[in-house]
C-alpha cells in the first residue's frame, strides 16, 4: 500500500503482520517434511504444533481441537457435512439450516443436499430470531445448524450463546463462522456453545491460504479430503508449514492486543460514521443501533451503485470494497441487505468500509475528505439528495 493511497478493506484481507512474516520466513528456511521421522521432519512438526497450540489460544479452544485447512470455505465444507459422530453416535445429521446472511461458501450448503438444506431469515438488523429458529428446527430429528458469530458485510453480532441453547435443546448441533470475529472480539468456543468453529489465517493478518476448522471433543466430521493420514485424518495432504506458522504468529499477535485495537478501532468507526451522517444525511448505515464489531461500516447513499463508487472512491487513493471479496472481483446486489429486508436500489449500492489495528485518523480523514467529493460528483443529477448545507 503506497503512502497516497488508504486500505480500508480489511475485512477481505488483512495485511501481513509482521510477525506472521517473521515466522513463515523462518518456517520457509527450515527443511523437513512434517510427517517424516527424523530431525528436520520433527522441526517442521513442531512449527505446525505451536501454531496449533496459537490458534486454539485465540478462540478459547484446546489445541487437539484444530485442524489446519487451506481456508475458512474449505472449513465451512469440512464442518457442514451430515457425517458427524457425536459421542459415538454415527446416525447422519438429518437437516442444515443456515442463516440467509451467511458467507456464500456456508450458504452453499456444504455435503448436504439441496432439498436438506433450510435458509433461515432475518430481522432488519440481520439477527436470526430464537423464536424462528426454535420453530425451524422442530422439522428435524438431528440438525446441524450454521450461525456466523460476526457478519462479514455488516459487522452485526449474532446472540449466540441463546442461538446455541436452542440448538441443543433441539438435539442439534451448531457450526459457527468466526472469522471475522476472530482477533476483533474475545473468542471462547465453550462460553459460546459451539460444537464447530471456522476461522481464516488472512483476516486477522496472517497469510492467505490458511484456515481451520475447531471441532469439539467427542464430535468428528468425516474428512472433505482424503489420502495420508496428516491433521490426524481429518485432511490429507502435505501441510502448508510456512502458512500454518504464519498463521499461528498472527494469531498470537491479535490475542495479545486485542482489548487494545478494538477500542480504538471503534473509536475510530465511530468518527468516520458521525463523518459520513454529517456529510450526507440522507446515508443510511446498517445495523448502526446493535452490537457490532468495532471495525465495521456498511453504509449507502439513496442514487449510488456500488459499483460506480467503489471505482469513484478507488481513483481518489480510498479502498473500500461493496461487501464479500469472494466473488472473483463482481460487484453484485448485497444478498445480507437483502435478507434485511432493505429495498433493493440500497441493495445495489452497499459499501463496505472496514478498518483494521493500523489504521490511522489521518486516514479515515482522507476518507471522509474523499466521501465528500465522491458523493456529490455521483449524485450531480440528482438536486433532491446530497450533502448537507
Amino acid at each position: 500500500m503506497t503512502a497516497d493511497r488508504a486500505y480500508f478493506d480489511w475485512n477481505a484481507t488483512a495485511p501481513l503482520r509482521p510477525a506472521a512474516r517473521a515466522a513463515m520466513l523462518a518456517a520457509l528456511d527450515a527443511p523437513g517434511n512434517a510427517s517424516s521421522v527424523h530431525g528436520e521432519g520433527r522441526g517442521a512438526r513442531r512449527l505446525i504444533e505451536e501454531a496449533r497450540r496459537q490458534v486454539a489460544a485465540l478462540a478459547g479452544a484446546e489445541a487437539k481441537q484444530v485442524t489446519f485447512v487451506g481456508g475458512a470455505t474449505e472449513a465451512n465444507a469440512l464442518a457442514l457435512t451430515p457425517a458427524i459422530e457425536a459421542d459415538g453416535n454415527k446416525a447422519p445429521r438429518d437437516r442444515l439450516f443456515v442463516s440467509a446472511v451467511e458467507h456464500p461458501s456456508v450458504l452453499a450448503g456444504g455435503r448436504f443436499a439441496p432439498e436438506q438444506v433450510e435458509i433461515l431469515p432475518v430481522d432488519r438488523d440481520g439477527r436470526v430470531d430464537p423464536a424462528t429458529l426454535a420453530a425451524a428446527l422442530a422439522k428435524a430429528e438431528r440438525p446441524l445448524v450454521s450461525v456466523m458469530l460476526a457478519n462479514n458485510e455488516t459487522g452485526v453480532i449474532q446472540p449466540i450463546a441463546e442461538i446455541a441453547g436452542i440448538v441443543h435443546a433441539a438435539n442439534g448441533l451448531l457450526h459457527i463462522d468466526a472469522v471475522q470475529a476472530a482477533g476483533r472480539i474475545p473468542l471462547d468456543m465453550s462460553a459460546l456453545g459451539a460444537d464447530l468453529m471456522s476461522l481464516s489465517s488472512h483476516k486477522l493478518g496472517g497469510p492467505q491460504g490458511a484456515g481451520a476448522l475447531i471441532v469439539r471433543g467427542r464430535l468428528s466430521v468425516a474428512p472433505l479430503i482424503r489420502g495420508g493420514g496428516q491433521e490426524r485424518g481429518i485432511r490429507a495432504g502435505t501441510e502448508n508449514v510456512a502458512a500454518i506458522a504464519g498463521f499461528g504468529a498472527a494469531a498470537e499477535a491479535a490475542r495479545a492486543s486485542l482489548a487494545t485495537d478494538a477500542a480504538r478501532m471503534a473509536a475510530l468507526r465511530d468518527r468516520l460514521e458521525a463523518g459520513l451522517r454529517a456529510a450526507t444525511p440522507d446515508a443510511v448505515i446498517f445495523a448502526a443501533g446493535v452490537n457490532r464489531l468495532p471495525n465495521t461500516t456498511l453504509v449507502a447513499v439513496p442514487g449510488i451503485k456500488a459499483e460506480t463508487a467503489l471505482i469513484a472512491f478507488d481513483l481518489n487513493g480510498i479502498a473500500v470494497s461493496s461487501g464479500s471479496a469472494c466473488s472473483s472481483g463482481k460487484v453484485a446486489a448485497s444478498h445480507v441487505v437483502a435478507a434485511m429486508g432493505m429495498e433493493p436500489a440500497l441493495a445495489r449500492g452497499a459499501i463496505r468500509i472496514s478498518l483494521g489495528p493500523m489504521t490511522t485518523e489521518t486516514q479515515v480523514e482522507s476518507l471522509l475528505i474523499a466521501w465528500k467529493r465522491v458523493v456529490p460528483s455521483l449524485l450531480k443529477n440528482q438536486p433532491n439528495q446530497g450533502l448537507a448545507a
